[in-house]
């Protein structure tokens, strides 16, 4: 039998299980449209893949346990934003108590990475100082050298290039916050 016990910190319950700690804490994937921020979660969740675009409505939630070391988890409650150009009238709210977000930029692209920055300033209006890792997808699209963005991970939804230790990034980054 597993014996579980839940303490209220921060809005997030942590839950305790045989002397591992589990911190629950939200995260925000944010880009603009059609730049793979869903076709990301679905790899790092379910570990599949699907061709067909869908775009995203709004916002959809998933969840994924990362185990950090054997005594810390973190469960990741994963905000799937929709896409936008326009993404500061749209989405703001949806941004309120992130522990931290992974920016997305499409690598094929060259609009969508100049638009990182807006993303990260947006981001840090609301949530200042939490940690924010940058995803450049589509990496197997790439016919020459891929884009020079400092400190952003090399990314495809399709393969799984990068995916896991993009999640993992910020999941230390916010793990390390754990009180």
């Amino acid at each position: 039998m597993i014996r579980s016990r839940s303490v209220l910190i921060c809005c997030f319950p942590v839950f305790v299980q045989d002397k591992m700690k589990v911190l629950t804490q939200k995260i925000c994937l944010v880009g603009d449209f059609g730049v793979g921020k869903t076709s990301l979660i679905r790899r790092f969740v379910d570990r599949s893949f699907s061709d067909q675009y869908l775009a995203t409505v709004g916002v959809k939630i998933s969840r994924k346990l990362v185990n950090l070391t054997p005594d810390v988890a973190v469960q990741l409650v994963i905000w799937d934003l929709e896409g936008s150009t326009k993404f500061q009238a749209v989405n703001a709210t949806y941004l309120q108590g992130a522990a931290g977000a992974i920016i997305v930029a499409d690598a094929t692209r060259p609009d969508t990475i100049a638009h990182i920055a807006n993303h990260c300033q947006q981001f840090h209006r609301i949530n200042p100082a939490k940690p924010i890792v940058i995803a450049l997808n589509k990496h197997d699209l790439l016919t020459g050298n891929p884009p020079t963005v400092p400190q952003a991970y090399l990314t495809s939804a399709k393969t799984g290039y990068g995916v896991d230790e993009l999640f993992y990034e910020l999941s230390r980054q916010i793990g390390g916050e754990a009180p």
